[in-house]
C-alpha cells in the first residue's frame, strides 16, 4: 500500500527546500515535516 509517486523533479525540489531550511538553522526532522514528508525510522 504505497502512497502517491512523486515525479523526479518534485523530489529534487523538495530536497532543495530541505537544504534551504537546514541552512536557516532548522533541524532536519523539522525541515522535512515542514515540506510535508514523514520521517521513517
Amino acid at each position: 500500500m504505497g502512497g502517491k509517486r512523486e515525479k523526479p523533479r518534485d523530489i529534487v525540489l523538495k530536497l532543495r527546500q530541505v537544504e534551504v531550511l537546514q541552512g536557516q538553522g532548522k533541524p532536519l526532522a523539522d525541515a522535512v515535516r515542514q515540506i510535508g514528508v514523514t520521517v521513517q525510522v
